[in-house]
């Protein structure tokens, strides 16, 4: 039985003094034992967070004391470790970065379409599927037939679609992404291009995957997230990619027995486009990683400064006292 609750959370709101939020929501997550990221901005909010199943209800429950939160938009899966290793909440200009002014998804985003309908509409001749994560994303995983934009960053998307898509505005065009906020902010910079007929996946592929049986599925491979799983598969369980940590893109098993791949340095896809000086700093964070490890410990975040402070107590306890 998975002990740790991961939910990944959304909402496109307008948060007026987003900014007063920041410290007593940290304080929720840290009194609830919860860890993760959390994005506030004035066009709302945007996170994973991990913890018992009791702390994260206490975190999303305080969350929807402000009527402004409700409904939030949230995923749930399970994991044995703890995908974060700290508990943060940060102020952005944008809870998903587009780079573009004035996008507003509450008054132009595209029709939300649920899990269970999401195969009919991706199934009919007339639909552009596309999908509006990065390269590196759709390489692991996507769903049959779909467009890969190319894109290394989503600021690159308007540029795709002003380029690429096609300039009959009545054209049916599906969007699809993790959680469904990239999606939802897709769809929306469509509609205000003139695209009457957007539609985008509700919940992303982590909604789908959570509700569509395994049988009936159109989904291909595994699905990266932004954690220390890296991915997930159908069943929303860790799935078969590690993490480079040097250049943070997923490697396969395969790819680590390539002769680029020293752990923690380097991969098959960054070997060579790293300085001197990072190689070194990457080969010390890769042994405090080993040393911690061997303890049986987390080598950084808050599991790795209680342990610190234990070994450090410990060796005081021990220490005989200096005689007059």
């Amino acid at each position: 039985m998975h002990s740790l609750l991961v939910c990944a959370l959304y909402k496109f709101v307008r948060l007026d003094s987003f900014e007063q939020l920041r410290e007593p929501l940290l304080r929720q997550m840290v009194d609830n034992e919860v860890r993760g990221t959390i994005l506030l901005a004035h066009e709302g909010i945007n996170g994973t967070i991990s913890g018992p199943r009791e702390g994260v209800s206490k975190v999303l429950e305080w969350l929807k004391q402000d009527e402004r939160l409700v409904p939030l938009d949230v995923k749930e899966s399970w994991h044995d470790s703890p995908p974060f290793h700290r508990s943060k909440v940060k102020l952005k200009n944008e809870i998903v970065t587009m780079g573009v002014e004035d996008i507003d998804p509450q008054q132009h985003a595209g029709t939300y379409v649920e899990p269970q309908d999401w195969n009919e509409l991706i199934s009919q001749d007339d639909v552009l599927l596309i999908d509006t994560r990065n390269r590196y994303e759709v390489e692991i995983g996507q769903f049959e037939n779909a467009i890969n934009p190319e894109t290394d960053s989503f600021r690159e998307f308007p540029a795709y679609a002003d380029q690429q898509l096609s300039s009959d505005k009545t054209q049916k065009i599906a969007m699809y992404c993790t959680g469904g906020i990239r999606c939802e902010k897709s769809t929306a910079y469509l509609k205000q291009q003139g695209y009457t007929n957007v539609y985008h996946l509700k919940g992303g592929i982590l909604k789908y995957l959570e509700q569509v049986e395994p049988e009936e599925s159109r989904w291909q491979g595994e699905c990266f997230v932004f954690d220390e799983r890296v991915a997930v598969n159908q069943a929303l369980e860790k799935g078969s990619y590690e993490q480079c940590h040097a250049c943070r893109f997923p490697i396969t098993k395969e790819q680590m027995q390539h002769q680029h791949y020293l752990p923690g340095v380097s991969c098959p896809r960054c070997f060579g486009k790293h300085s001197a000086e990072q190689l070194q700093r990457f080969s010390e964070r890769q042994k405090q990683m080993e040393l911690a490890k061997a303890r049986g410990e987390e080598h950084i975040g808050i599991a790795a400064k209680q342990a610190g402070n234990r070994r450090k107590q410990q060796k005081e306890s021990t220490r005989k006292p200096n005689k007059d």
